[in-house]
């Protein structure tokens, strides 16, 4: 009986040793690639967004704004 225990201590460890990878790095593989798989196309996206887009229309310039920056400029505005 003694025989048969320590040959099934050492068949225990070489399935142990033979298992694989670790199921915890596997978890934390897929959701790393994932995470780089989603900032890799945020960016290709953005990159294909700048360069096929066309650019933001500026809002227009109120005419008190720009009365105000001319004022503080020192020229002085038409019809004053």
């Amino acid at each position: 009986m003694g025989e048969q225990f320590s040959g099934s201590a050492e068949n225990l460890v070489m399935e142990e040793a033979t298992k694989g990878l670790n199921p915890g790095l596997v978890v934390l593989l897929v959701i790393g690639g994932l995470v780089l798989f989603f900032l890799v196309g945020n960016y290709a996206l953005y990159m294909y967004a700048q360069k096929t887009l066309p650019m933001k229309k500026k809002k227009p310039v109120s005419k008190k704004k720009m009365k105000r920056e001319r004022l503080k400029q020192g020229v002085s505005a038409p019809g004053e």
